[in-house]
């Protein structure tokens, strides 16, 4: 029933009896040939359901066939079953899929997976259900398989299990099964998924408002209705005219009103105020008039210093593109800063614009993805997916905080930077890229002028900010050695200069925020009798403590796969009383300040107190109100967000950021503590920051406070080539793994072996490293060994194109050991 196809493209020609589609099924990347029905109609690039197997998987139509070609002329040709959504694909998206799939040695439908909003490509799911009308007579006669399943059946409300979930719990899970459906005890079935759709509501239109025998109340519900433009949906109608549902069918009878059902799209919205375009200093103007000139395709770094206004400078260089019926693509890193972003946007440009992002139920992105098919000019914010927007007539692309890590894809597949395939779509749709940052990255900062003085290196536009708005001075950076702190026997996590600052907050009626890197309470909770460390039993990292105090309940949960599990009182080993837990998170340090400072109104920023959907927009609006006095919080408080009124910032163990196993560890630092330090002072009133250290000396920490960004880059540029790593050398990190130890490292070390021998054989520049068992060995407990590549760049950025043995080493590996190709990480641990 299949064939394997060169690279598929959409192929635009008229039904035919037999299509080709790719399903949507792990391990199979290849065409499936199914019959059309007589009765559907089917494009290239709808989304189809279709058999395979034993369940119905999701598929994408690819092209046509009038004929079966002759290794198939003999085989049954199952049919479509359905068409589950209409064509999503603009003209020329595929190719860009393509692309990234090549590119990071992935397979085509696992990018389109990524690309899709969710509940398109659904599968059914084969589920075991307790036949309830018998019951066995002796259980004991059952064999020990068949019990745990029958049991397990039985413990469940529904009183069925997918069978997925039972092959996990049970051993020998299908000589059970088998048993259980011998004596009719149980039953398989495929329960199908419904896909996203459409929202169907009621809408009410104003037909006849001089219809005769109305009475004074129905005039007042037309006239309402005809004030707001003859046309509302139901519900709003019936909360604005304070009716009922009883009355409005009385209308419709009159031939007053119609009722009828149209579709509502879920789109993220939030309230406009109009806003113009700001006076730009002379740095913005100078920025713009050359952002202005550019029309074809170009890349542009702009480096500009916390609070200089690249915002300012991006919505001034969006206004003419929209004006040429373009769109624009602008990225974020991350989803707390969509608000603050969206809002200002929506501001200036109304409702052309578009948010996409993860937090966005299946349904508004479904919408919004169908919005993005329109020929309407757009303005499309969101994080690294929205990349993948289909918009077409791209005029614009923008990377907002384009240093920053969450632009990196780790799981699942494709392991995609958003930065890459964003100069994939600019140079496609022939438009500028703008990367903005106050830290640019170094593989982007070493394309520029500055690092590269020769025109023929320097392939990225150079463009700087280096004031800030109103001239508003740099935030002085105050050091504060921890370890003078401890000899004067002060064992607070706070510096006696940091309470003394913190004291006078309210006293001023001021605001701060303190960084904290690690969310939780505290890191891990040890015996101080015998030592013993409370551990994740799925994986190789101890368990955090975290304490609500709402609730009198602890926890110790793992930050990998989420296990959780209440705090023992006393060593689960030696049964010490001296249980204990230590290192600080944003927690702690809640916990801290209460006790500290009871009077100052503190307000927690991190991924715990942020996952309801709109809690980030209302903790920084509640912040932004002056309801709270200090905000302590994570990376998330570093990422571009505006806070005029912030004076203090205070950064606890800066520390713990060097201290990370990683040649990145260094400019991940410098840039987040740059970062951290670029939100105070941003208002009227000068910032001031004080940064917790017991490394003061650090070539990092001082090149921090001397705002020293230039000669901190060209050191770790010196440093990445004498070590032969980007931008001199790419990157290509292999990650075996399993849920047996032994098997994964063999495998790991086979793999090893014969890149060495390829590259040998080929005669490629390279370096192998490993294998080597990954920092943390076991997550979830899978097992994870790595093997590192090292291929030189010809010039930099550019790859010296020796082709990598996905083939070779996927052979290498056994039906149940995983292989993930991540290109360019970004994390080596």
């Amino acid at each position: 029933m299949s064939t394997p196809k060169a690279s598929p493209s959409l192929d635009r020609t008229t039904a035919a009896p037999f299509v080709e589609v790719l399903v949507d099924c792990p391990g199979t990347d290849k065409l499936f040939t199914y019959r059309v029905p007589s009765d559907l109609s089917i494009q290239p690039g709808d989304i189809l359901s279709v058999p395979f197997g034993a369940q119905q998987v999701g598929a994408i139509a690819i092209r046509f066939l009038a004929d079966l070609p002759p290794e198939l002329a003999t085989t049954r040709i199952l049919k479509v079953v359905d068409v589950a959504c209409r064509t999503l694909f603009p003209p020329g998206y595929w190719q860009l899929l393509e692309k990234v799939a090549a590119y990071y040695h992935t397979s085509l439908m696992a990018v389109i997976r990524v690309a899709l909003p969710p509940g398109l490509l659904q599968r059914s799911q084969r589920r075991i259900r307790l036949n309830t009308t018998l019951h066995p007579h002796d259980i004991n006669g059952l064999g020990a398989a068949a019990q745990g399943i029958l049991a397990l059946l039985q413990q469940s409300p529904s009183q069925d299990y997918t069978w997925q979930y039972l092959r996990r719990q049970i051993k020998k899970a299908q000589v059970g099964l088998r048993e259980l459906q011998q004596q009719g005890l149980v039953e398989s079935y495929l329960q199908t998924q419904a896909p996203t759709k459409p929202r169907q509501q009621q809408a009410v239109t104003l037909t006849d408002p001089s219809a005769p025998d109305l009475t004074v109340r129905q005039q007042e519900i037309l006239t309402l209705l005809k004030h707001e433009g003859g046309e509302l949906w139901a519900q709003d109608l019936l909360r604005l005219a304070h009716t009922s549902s009883t009355t409005l069918k009385k209308l419709a009878s009159k031939g007053c009103i119609t009722l009828h059902q149209q579709e509502r799209l879920r789109l993220e919205t939030s309230p406009i105020q109009p806003d113009q375009p700001r006076t730009l200093t002379p740095d913005q103007a100078g920025v713009l008039a050359q952002i202005h000139r550019l029309q074809d395709y170009a890349e542009v770094l702009l480096h500009g210093v916390t609070g200089s206004g690249k915002t300012e400078v991006y919505l001034q260089a969006i206004t003419p593109v929209l004006a040429r019926k373009q769109s624009v693509i602008v990225l974020v890193p991350e989803i707390g800063l969509t608000p603050q972003l969206t809002d200002r946007f929506r501001s200036r440009f109304g409702d052309r614009i578009r948010v996409y992002h993860s937090a966005l139920s299946d349904g508004e992105r479904y919408d919004t993805w169908r919005q993005f098919l329109t020929s309407t000019p757009q303005v499309v914010i969101g994080t690294r997916s929205a990349i993948f927007a289909p918009i077409a007539n791209i005029g614009l692309v923008i990377l907002d905080e384009e240093h920053d890590t969450g632009y990196k894809q780790d799981q699942p597949a494709p392991c995609y930077h958003a930065r890459t395939v964003a100069r994939w779509r600019a140079q496609q749709a022939d438009c500028p890229l703008i990367l903005g940052s106050a830290t640019p990255c170094l593989e982007s900062w070493s394309q520029t002028p500055p690092a590269n003085p020769k025109p023929s290196q320097a392939s990225i536009h150079y463009l700087r900010l280096p004031r800030r708005v109103h001239a508003r001075p740099m935030p002085p950076i105050e050091i504060v050695d921890m370890r003078l702190e401890l000899a004067d026997r002060n064992h607070s996590i706070f510096s006696r200069l940091l309470q003394k600052r913190l004291h006078s907050l309210q006293q001023n009626r001021q605001q701060g925020l303190l960084f904290m890197p690690r969310r939780g309470h505290s890191t891990f909770v040890s015996c101080r009798s015998c030592g013993y460390v409370s551990e994740c039993p799925h994986c190789s990292v101890s368990l955090t403590y975290h304490h609500s105090p709402d609730s009198r309940q602890t926890l110790l949960r793992c930050h990998y796969c989420n296990y959780a599990q209440p705090q023992p009182e006393v060593c689960p080993v030696c049964k010490s009383s001296y249980f204990r837990f230590f290192g600080s998170g944003t927690q702690r340090v809640m916990e801290e300040l209460a006790k500290t400072f009871p009077e100052l109104r503190v307000i927690r920023f991190d991924s715990d107190t942020t996952r309801r959907k709109g809690a980030h927009r209302q903790l920084l609006n509640q912040f932004a109100r002056g309801e709270a006095d200090l905000m302590v919080g994570t990376q998330m408080l570093t990422k571009g967000i505006d806070l005029p009124q912030v004076q203090l910032i205070g950064v606890l163990a800066a520390d713990s950021l060097l201290n990370i196993p990683d040649f990145r560890a260094s400019e991940r630092t410098f840039q987040t503590l740059l970062q951290v330090a670029g939100r105070a002072g941003r208002g009227e009133h000068p910032g001031q920051v004080l940064l917790q250290t017991y490394a003061p000396e650090h070539p990092v920490i001082q090149a921090v406070q001397k705002y020293e960004m230039d000669s901190f880059l060209f050191a770790e540029l010196k440093q990445r080539q004498e070590a032969n790593y980007p931008p001199f050398h790419q990157l290509i990190l292999l990650r075996i793994s399993g849920l047996n130890e032994m098997m994964v490292e063999k495998t790991a070390l086979e793999i090893a072996n014969y890149l060495h021998a390829y590259i040998h054989t080929h005669c490629y520049q390279g370096t192998i490293l490993g294998p080597a068992p990954a920092n943390i060995l076991r997550v979830a407990r899978r097992y994870y060994w790595h093997v590192l590549i090292k291929r030189p760049q010809t010039e930099m950025g550019q790859t010296e194109l020796w082709p990598f043995p996905m083939q070779g080493c996927q052979r290498r590996c056994p039906q149940n050991i995983r292989l993930q190709v991540d290109v360019d990480p970004l994390k080596l641990l």
